[in-house]
C-alpha cells in the first residue's frame, strides 16, 4: 500500500511500544491470537496498543480495518463492537458502501451517493451497542459508511451481516480515530480492476503533515 500511496511504510509488530514517530498507524485485518474469546478482545493487550493509545489520545490519526477495526473498538478508542454475522456465517464477498459523515477526514471529501465497491472478509462485522449510543453516534455525525446496494440505495437486503442501521465504519468523536470492516485496500490499484478503495485511503494523506 505504501507504494500505492506513495506513503513511506513502517512495520510494527504487535510486542514493540515505540510508533518511530509515525503519523498514521493502521491496525490492519487478520484473525489477531485467532480470534479466541472475541475478534480483537486479545489483541488489544498487546504492548503496541499502549503507544496506540498514546498517539490517539494526542490528536493522532489512526485508522482499524477489520480485525483491527475491532481491536479498536475492544480497546475502546471507537464505541460500539462487533458482533457474529446475523446468519453465524463468514462472508468474504465484494460489498457497496456509501460515505455517511461530513465532518470526518476520511469521508468528508466523497460523494455521498455514490456507492464504493469494496470487500468485505469477517465472521463478526456485525456493529451494535445499545439504541442511546448509535442515537449519539448519527447525532454527532460518527457515522462513516453505511452498506448500500450498487445504486447508493441503503436497505435491509444490502445489509451483509446485519449491523445496526447498515453501519460499515463510524469514527471516534474526535474524528481521528477511524474504524471499517470492509478492505480499501483490497480495492486500491487496477492490478484487482477496482480502485474504489483508494478513494476512501486517499482522504486520509490530506491530513498527514507535509
Amino acid at each position: 500500500m505504501g507504494d500505492v500511496l506513495g506513503q513511506e511504510v513502517v512495520p510494527l509488530w504487535h510486542k514493540d511500544t515505540d510508533i518511530q514517530s509515525c503519523d498514521l498507524l493502521v491496525v490492519p485485518g487478520g484473525f489477531s491470537y485467532g480470534d479466541y474469546l472475541r475478534s480483537g478482545a486479545i489483541a488489544q493487550f498487546s504492548p503496541i496498543m499502549e503507544s496506540v493509545r498514546s498517539h490517539a489520545s494526542k490528536g493522532g490519526l489512526v485508522l482499524g480495518i477489520c480485525n483491527g477495526f475491532q481491536i479498536l473498538c475492544e480497546a475502546e478508542l471507537l464505541p460500539g463492537t462487533l458482533i457474529h454475522n446475523v446468519d453465524h456465517k463468514f462472508i468474504c464477498k465484494n460489498t457497496h458502501i456509501v460515505p455517511v459523515s461530513r465532518s470526518a477526514s476520511l469521508t468528508a471529501g466523497l460523494d455521498t451517493v455514490v456507492a464504493l465497491e469494496i470487500p468485505i472478509a469477517h465472521a463478526e462485522g456485525n456493529y451494535f451497542d445499545h439504541p442511546d449510543a448509535i442515537k449519539a453516534l448519527e447525532d454527532r455525525d460518527d457515522v462513516l459508511f453505511r452498506y448500500s446496494d450498487s445504486h447508493g440505495n441503503v436497505t435491509d437486503s444490502s445489509n451483509p451481516n446485519g449491523s445496526l442501521n447498515n453501519i460499515a465504519g463510524v469514527c471516534n468523536a474526535g474524528k481521528n480515530v477511524f474504524g471499517m470492516m470492509p478492505h480499501p485496500e483490497r480495492a486500491a490499484e487496477d492490478l484487482v480492476g477496482n480502485r474504489d478503495g483508494l478513494t476512501i485511503l486517499s482522504g486520509l494523506l490530506e491530513q498527514l503533515p507535509v
